[in-house]
């Protein structure tokens, strides 16, 4: 029993001694296994067992996105493609869509051009399997410190990858798969072809991809002519090619090339003397250029005949070229005269917009200017703005009353007038009695306006109106007859039209070829109008009624030496002024306002905008000969006489009788 028990205790108690009984006898003090011990073994296993699994998911989860990458064989090139716009001369107005020229080799380039590349995109591309981990991590720190993503990592050779195969999707299935993509790029090309890669696929702002493509676009040169100062600016496009653009902000694209001079001279490429000598001259030669390319104008005019292409040519992957009806010369003039004239005005009247359409006889379109600025508003005021035209619609008016047998010497009395309780008024609130239909059109004068309308009917009106090209939905009652119903500037120029050709309505145009760069011409515009619906008798009376507005009416400010005929018109609390008007040689329509319709300062259209037209129209004359108003005289002997004076037959008795010397008498329209 008392073994036994030794033996027991001995076995159980850690304090005793050795014993002869071997191992279990003789295990040393201090090594039992504690709590504490066991645990760490234990996170250590499980820590490796959690690697190895952790492996394996990354394995497959590797395999999962490399099972549909993409063949880096089958690179495939997606672009829209480049539309040049022409003037009627063959200049240029704008290069629209993707660029792209021939691609050039690292090896065909100067040193400094490719290293501007890598030294502001990836300093380590040379040295680093696709991805940087240095980079990584840096952009890793920088992130946790901000808080949120203000670095990124992209190699070259992964914007590669996502700019040939990948959608520019921000995710973490995009990433992992430009990385993995990145691995297999290095893997199968060298690096000076993953670079020639990179330059000629890379965007640089303004539709332009690759290296040569930019520098014909910024520089009028070949990649290979680029200088370091040009290769440096060209480097730090990438970032922000809008915000860095030598075109948009040369000072922002200097400071910018400044940043990446310093790099190229950090990593080698250069030197700090080169980089110095590059830069002394960079601020002004970027203020050339963009000067240079400032001097292209028309992108309202641009954009007018981009939404027009597809219904010529139907859906297209070619490069075309537009051949336009657009004089570029007058643009620039319109253009300059309507900034000129809204910079030293627009403040005190409360003017911010203004709008210029001109027209050729034919319709064709020679000028538009949507705005003051198409960089700060792509919205076209010249075709896209419905607003209230004013007295401008009244020709119109009185062409229909002419219709109805009205001559330009018959009677109509300018009084108040009430019809169902509504109450026109004149502009000064005076009103002349009893005055000739010329008078009435020559003054403005909206109570004998409305009295012609009312005789005359409003759908005679509306009529009228279609005829000539107006297409907006209009007012089915009496206010119509002073321009309630909204227009554009540029069918109410139409609408003018027959008065400057004779007779012939058109239909505002500015495409007149479609080509592709290989010279096939797939769209031609056939010539001509689109037919008489003013006969010459009534053009002749209206061209001499309109005519009077610019000699003795509201329009004298628009006169400027040559003969010519207008209109124009202010609407209510004067949101809008117009002034439209014609020559043998030009249609042109202006007008003036604010977007948000805000009153201007008692702007009327005899004011401003007769005096934008003015100039408009006495710049488009330079040099031209002065002709005769369509028909007026040639009309004489061949118009039609009909009904005794002051009957409303259709007759010329009153004009012609004028014209050759003696006087009738007419009646008073009521």
């Amino acid at each position: 029993m008392g073994k036994a028990k030794q033996r027991g205790r001995s076995s159980d108690d850690d304090d005793a001694g050795p014993t002869d009984k071997g191992p279990r006898a003789a295990k040393p003090r201090g090594k039992k296994k504690t709590p504490s011990r066991s645990l760490l073994r234990r996170l250590v296993i499980y820590s490796l067992a959690a690697c190895v699994w952790a492996g394996v998911a990354l394995a497959l989860g590797l395999s999962f996105f490399a099972a549909d990458l993409p063949d880096i064989d089958e690179a495939v090139l997606v672009r829209r493609p480049n539309v040049v716009i022409l003037d009627t001369t063959g200049a240029e107005i704008a290069s629209v869509g993707d660029i792209y020229r021939g691609a050039v080799r690292v090896d065909q380039l100067p040193k400094h051009v490719s290293g501007a590349f890598v030294a502001v995109e990836d300093r380590r591309f040379y040295s680093h399997f696709g991805i940087d981990v240095i980079g990584l991590g840096r952009a890793a720190v920088t992130d946790i410190k901000a808080r949120r993503f203000v670095q990124g990592a992209s190699t070259i050779t992964q914007q590669v990858a996502r700019n040939l195969f990948l959608t520019p999707d921000k995710n973490v299935t995009r990433k992992v798969k430009e990385m993995l993509l990145a691995i297999r790029l290095e893997q199968r090309f060298t690096k000076d072809e993953i670079l020639t890669l990179y330059l000629n696929r890379v965007y640089f702002g303004a539709g332009t991809y690759g290296i040569e493509a930019a520098a014909e676009r910024y520089f009028s040169r070949s990649a290979a002519q680029l200088s370091v100062y040009q290769s440096a600016v060209l480097a730090g496009l990438l970032r922000a090619p809008s915000r860095y653009s030598p075109t948009n902000s040369p000072k922002m694209s200097s400071d910018r090339a400044a940043v990446v001079l310093a790099t190229m001279v950090e990593t080698g490429v250069i030197d700090d003397k080169t980089a110095k000598a590059a830069a002394k001259d960079g601020l002004r030669n970027l203020t050339a250029v963009a000067a240079a390319r400032g001097n292209t104008k028309g992108r309202y005019f641009v954009d007018w005949v981009l939404s027009q292409v597809d219904g010529f040519v139907g859906a297209n992957d070619r490069d075309l070229v537009i051949t336009t009806t657009l004089d570029l010369k007058l643009q620039r003039q319109a253009e300059e005269i309507l900034e000129r004239h809204l910079a030293k005005d627009g403040a005190k009247l409360k003017v911010a917009q203004g709008a210029i359409i001109m027209l050729g006889p034919d319709g064709a379109v020679r000028a538009m200017v949507g705005g003051r600025d198409y960089g700060d508003s792509q919205f076209n005021r010249a075709t896209q703005a419905l607003r209230q035209p004013g007295s401008s619609f009244k020709p119109i008016v009185f062409l229909a009353a002419l219709e109805n047998g009205y001559t330009p010497d018959d009677m109509v009395t300018d009084a108040p007038i009430n019809i169902g309780g509504w109450k026109p008024h004149n502009y000064t609130n005076k009103y002349a009695g009893p005055v000739t239909v010329e008078t009435a059109l020559a003054e403005s004068l909206n109570t004998a306006t409305v009295r012609l309308a009312d005789h005359v009917g409003v759908k005679q009106i509306i009529a009228t109106a279609r005829r000539l090209g107006i297409t907006e939905d209009m007012k089915s009652d009496l206010t119509i007859s002073l321009g309630s119903s909204d227009v554009t500037l540029l069918d109410l120029a139409g609408a003018y039209a027959p008065f400057a050709n004779g007779g012939d309505a058109v239909a505002p145009f500015g495409i007149a070829t479609i080509g592709d760069r290989k010279g096939e011409v797939l769209y031609t515009r056939e010539p001509g109008t689109l037919g008489q619906v003013v006969p010459p008798h009534e053009v002749a009376m209206m061209n001499r009624m309109m005519s009077q507005v610019l000699i003795r009416g509201t329009g004298k400010a628009a006169a400027f030496g040559f003969p010519a005929a207008g209109k124009s018109g202010t609407t209510s609390d004067y949101r809008d002024a117009w002034f439209m008007g014609f020559t043998r040689d030009y249609i042109t329509g202006v007008w003036v306002g604010n977007d948000n319709r805000d009153e201007m300062n008692k702007v009327t259209g005899g004011g401003l905008p007769a005096q934008i037209w003015h100039d408009v129209m006495q710049s488009a004359h330079a040099g031209r000969e002065p002709r005769d108003l369509a028909g007026l005289a040639p009309i004489l002997a061949e118009a039609p006489v009909g009904g005794s004076p002051g009957e409303h037959q259709g007759g010329l008795g009153g004009f012609l009788e004028q014209l050759l010397g003696s006087s009738t008498g007419s009646p008073t329209a009521q």
